[in-house]
């Protein structure tokens, strides 16, 4: 199933240039585009690549436009973000086919009758939904997914299969939480008194915004007293922790394997590259960047790009360092007792 060219612009925006009756079928890389795809240029740098091009039309940006005219016969889409108008057309193909989940409750599921679910909400097989939860409309929860007491669940929001969403949790409209996600466990909270741990209960809640997207088996932790807090528009890869009384602020975007410890504030449209790490109680102001494998052990006060982790090298050469690394004590005594004697024969 596909559509004109002039029925994407029309919905999307975009100036085209070429034929609005142009029926094309879906997106494809610049390599592998073929004569009924749509193909997008986001990087300068594949210019030449995408002036040959078999693609029917091409997504460009402006400033690309002059030199795509010059070598590509093919129709064009001229935005201000390629990329972006892209995702936005991939959405839209992706619609075409997609199948929609029927609304209503499927006779092995489990729905407590004080729980309030709407019409047009989809509960699928072996789906458990307890007392007081509320489920909105439009809203789609998969095959053995747990719905705790008093959870609620806002329209739209799609649930895969075996998500955990712990009693009195909340999520706005539009979210998407994928396989294994467990969204309020209880926190890492435990007093110690003598070498032994007393557990503290944590009675606080998750309270998660509209269009959040949860990767599969990412957990997020309730808070302690107060609530966990993910803002809107978050997006989180798969096996994340977010720990207890964390807030996530709305745009903020983390790769698979970050790890957020207890009560980290962390700002605004902020990225986190792969196997970050956040340590407890820290405050991370907005717009600040992550590199993959990073530490964050002090609070980050001022925007901008961070990186903290021991270049990769041979495992001799990192030995090598890493005994360099542990003298530098000894190094720096023996520097400044150097310092000492030299300004001493000086004064001389």
């Amino acid at each position: 199933m596909g559509t004109r060219l002039g029925e994407l612009v029309e919905r999307l925006g975009g100036q085209l240039v070429g034929d609005a009756n142009l029926e094309v079928s879906g997106i494809a890389p610049l390599a592998d585009a073929g004569v009924s795809h749509i193909s997008f240029l986001s990087n300068s740098k594949f210019r030449t690549q995408a002036g040959q091009s078999h693609a029917a039309a091409l997504i460009v940006s402006e400033k690309d436009d002059d030199y795509i005219a010059a070598h590509y016969q093919g129709a064009r889409i001229v935005c201000k973000n390629p990329y972006a108008y892209f995702a936005r057309a991939a959405q839209y193909f992706e619609s075409l086919t997609a199948i929609v989940k029927p609304a209503g409750i499927h006779p092995s599921a489990f729905i407590d009758p004080t729980a309030k679910v709407d019409p047009t909400a989809h509960i699928g097989p072996f789906v458990s939904v307890e007392a007081g939860a509320v489920i909105g409309a439009n809203a789609v929860i998969e095959h053995g997914c747990f719905i705790g007491r008093d959870a609620e669940i806002g329209a739209g929001t799609h649930f895969f299969a075996n998500v955990t969403f712990q009693a009195r949790c909340k999520i706005g409209q539009r979210g998407i939480i994928h396989s294994g996600a467990i969204i309020g466990t209880d926190g890492f909270g435990f007093a110690n008194e003598g070498g032994v741990y007393i557990r503290i209960p944590q009675t606080g809640r998750v309270i998660i915004g509209d269009d959040v997207d949860i990767g599969a088996s990412t957990t997020i932790d309730r808070g302690a007293l107060a609530d966990t807090v993910i803002e809107d528009g978050v997006k989180l890869d798969n096996q994340i922790q977010i720990g207890h009384n964390c807030r996530i602020g709305a745009h903020t975007a983390m790769a698979g394997c970050v790890g957020v410890a207890g009560s980290a504030i962390i700002g605004k449209h902020c990225t986190f590259g792969g196997a970050a790490m956040v340590l407890g109680h820290l405050t991370i102001v907005d717009g600040v960047h992550v590199s993959s494998g990073s530490m964050v052990s002090r609070s980050i006060m001022e925007p901008g790009q961070y990186t903290g982790f021991y270049p990769l090298a041979k495992n001799a050469d990192w030995e090598k360092s890493a005994a360099i690394v542990r003298n530098l004590p000894g190094m720096r005594d023996k520097i400044r007792a150097l310092e000492k004697n030299i300004k001493t024969k000086t004064d001389e």
